[in-house]
C-alpha cells in the first residue's frame, strides 16, 4: 500500500533537488538522467535522448491496447534567481522560474502511484520534455519519430498558475493559449551627425513612427472580432548621442489564435514597414516567423479532464477566455486530441519567469493526484 505522506515528503526533495540545478533548453542533462534513473527504479520501461534530451516512460498494465499520454517540460530559464531559499540555483544565471520542476516532478509523482497501484487497463506514456521556453522541445521530439516509436491516442498536460488557489483546476474547450509570431523589420538609411540631418537618411524618426503605426494592425485593421495582440519590445539603432543611426530594428511578438488572422497581421505588417520606407526614402527588410501554434483543447476531452479533476478537487474552474501566453504542448495535438489545464500555485505566488518566483510544494499533491485521475478515467479497468 502507498504511503502518501512518505511520497509528499519524496515529492518536495524531487522538487529542491531538481530547482537547485536547473538547465536550460537541450542542456537537461542532469535533469533527463534523474527522470531516467527515478522511473526506472518504479519498473517503468524508459527511452532517453528523444529529440535530444527529452525521456519517455511506458507503463502497461491489463489486455487493452489504448495508450494515452501524460506530457512534463523540464527546461528552466536565463534568469539569476532572488529567491534566497535554501536550495536556490546552483547554477548561476539559470533558474526554474516557470515551475518546469514542479510539473517534472508532478509527473513523476504519478508514475510511482501509477506503478504501485495501478487501477488503469492500456498503457500511459510519460512524456518529460526539454526546451518548451523556446518552443523547440516538443518539435524536436515529433522530429525524432514520437509518434511512430511511442505511439500514443490522446495527450494531457499540467501548467501551475500563480495567482490561482491552491488545489484549485483551470481548462476550457477550445482554444486556451495563444500563437506567438516573432517579427523583425530592419530600416536601412544612411546616419550622420546629429546636428545636420538633412545631409543622411536617418533611420530613427522613421523607425518611432513604425512602432505607432504598428498598433494600428489590431486596433484599425483586423474585425475586432479576431483576438490578437503585437507588441514591439525591442528598439535597436547602431547611432549615440551625437550620431544619427543609420540603420534601425524594430522586433517584438505578435499573438493570436488563427491561421489567418496571423497571415494577416504579416501582410498588413509588411505593408506598414514598406509604406514607411518609401515615406522616408529609405530599405526595409521584415522577417516574420511562427514559434509557437495556438494551444486548443479538444472539447469532449477538456470535458473529461474536468470530470476526472473533479473527482480529487471540488474546485475546477471553466476558465472563461483564452489567455495570451503561449505552450508548445500545442505541437502534439496537430497530431492527436488532448488537453492542457492548469493547477494553482497559490494566490501570492509571484509571476511567471520573475527572480523571485518559486513552485508551491503544496501544489505537488494536487498535481499528482490529477494526473492519476485522467489517467484511470481514460484507461478504466474492465469491471
Amino acid at each position: 500500500m502507498l504511503d502518501w505522506t512518505a511520497l509528499q515528503d519524496q515529492l518536495r526533495n524531487w522538487r529542491h533537488d531538481l530547482h537547485r540545478h536547473p538547465e536550460f533548453g537541450f542542456e537537461e542533462v542532469r535533469t533527463s538522467k534523474f527522470v531516467a534513473h527515478t522511473l526506472r527504479s518504479f519498473g517503468l520501461d524508459v527511452t532517453e535522448g528523444v529529440g535530444g534530451t527529452g525521456v519517455i516512460g511506458t507503463l502497461t498494465q491489463g489486455s487493452s491496447n489504448r495508450c494515452i499520454a501524460l506530457r512534463a517540460d523540464m527546461d528552466a530559464l536565463r534568469i539569476s534567481e532572488a529567491t534566497g531559499l535554501d536550495y536556490t540555483s546552483s547554477n548561476d544565471g539559470v533558474m526554474h522560474a516557470c515551475g518546469h520542476d514542479g510539473h517534472t516532478t508532478m509527473l513523476l509523482g504519478a508514475a510511482k502511484v501509477l506503478a504501485e497501484e495501478g487501477g488503469f487497463d492500456g498503457t500511459v506514456r510519460f512524456i518529460f520534455q526539454p526546451a518548451e521556453e523556446w518552443g523547440q522541445g516538443a518539435l524536436s521530439m515529433l522530429a525524432d519519430g514520437l509518434m511512430n516509436s511511442h505511439p500514443f491516442e490522446e495527450i494531457y498536460g499540467l501548467h501551475n498558475m500563480p495567482g490561482l488557489p491552491i488545489g484549485h483546476f483551470e481548462t476550457r474547450a477550445g482554444a486556451i493559449m495563444s500563437a506567438e509570431d516573432l517579427f523583425e523589420i530592419t530600416l536601412i538609411g544612411q546616419g550622420g551627425h546629429a546636428s545636420s540631418p538633412h545631409w543622411g537618411r536617418e533611420v530613427m524618426v522613421p523607425a518611432c513612427a513604425l512602432v505607432m503605426e504598428l498598433q494600428s494592425i489590431v486596433s484599425r485593421r483586423l474585425s475586432p472580432m479576431d483576438k490578437a495582440v503585437v507588441s514591439v519590445t525591442e528598439l535597436v539603432t547602431d547611432g549615440t548621442r551625437n550620431a544619427l543611426p543609420g540603420t534601425a530594428r524594430v522586433l517584438g511578438d505578435a499573438r493570436n489564435f488563427d491561421a489567418n488572422v496571423s497571415a494577416k497581421i504579416e501582410a498588413e505588417m509588411r505593408l506598414i514597414a514598406a509604406g514607411i520606407a518609401t515615406s522616408y526614402g529609405i530599405d526595409v527588410a521584415v522577417s516574420y516567423t511562427r514559434e509557437f501554434v495556438p494551444l486548443v483543447n479538444d472539447v469532449q476531452l477538456a470535458e473529461a479532464y474536468a470530470t476526472a479533476a473533479a473527482t480529487v478537487s471540488d474546485r475546477v474552474i471553466d476558465r472563461p477566455e483564452p489567455m495570451a501566453a503561449s505552450e508548445d504542448f500545442a505541437q502534439f495535438l496537430k497530431y492527436v486530441p488532448g488537453c492542457f489545464a492548469f493547477i494553482g500555485n497559490g494566490e501570492h505566488s509571484a509571476a511567471l519567469h520573475a527572480p523571485t518566483y518559486d513552485f508551491n510544494d503544496d501544489a505537488l499533491m494536487h498535481g499528482v493526484k490529477a494526473h492519476v485521475a485522467i489517467a484511470r478515467a481514460r484507461l478504466p479497468e474492465v469491471g
